[in-house]
């Protein structure tokens, strides 16, 4: 009996394998626990910057910043590692070969407990067969 579900439990293991939809979901939600929890190394695994990757950032006030790509793998010493926590939610993806666009909704709050909402618009490609952020577009959104 105990080899039969050995045996079964290992078969669904090495029979499954994450879809592309599932991988994108999990890089973006490490690329969000890297960047709070300060791994700058982690964070950027998460990306490929190329010469057309861009990263905008609409800031409530109704002014935008155009980052620097390179600030997500060599960002500034203190911007990084602030704590708190993220939530996305309300996946939508579009994802053709080795390209995908994904947008959601998040959901963050400081180690302080205030908490703000933003939309995200993600830009991947699959590079070498994972997964990784070459852009990004973010816009504040009001509370739930």
């Amino acid at each position: 009996m105990k080899f039969t579900l050995l045996f079964l439990v290992f078969s669904i293991s090495v029979g499954y394998s994450q879809t592309d939809e599932e991988l994108i979901i999990s890089l973006l939600e490490k690329e969000s626990a890297t960047w709070r929890s300060g791994d700058v190394k982690g964070h950027a695994n998460c990306w490929a910057i190329k010469p057309y990757s861009r990263i905008f950032v609409s800031t409530s006030d109704g002014n935008s910043i155009d980052v620097p790509p390179a600030m997500m793998i060599n960002p500034p010493e203190n911007m990084m590692g602030n704590g708190g926590t993220s939530k996305n939610s309300n996946y939508k993806m579009n994802i053709s070969e080795n390209n995908a666009w994904v947008s959601h909704d998040e959901e963050s709050t400081s180690k302080e407990g205030s908490t703000n909402y933003t939309y995200e618009i993600r830009i991947l490609e699959k590079i070498k067969g994972e997964w990784k952020l070459v852009g990004q577009s973010i816009h504040p959104r009001k509370s739930e």
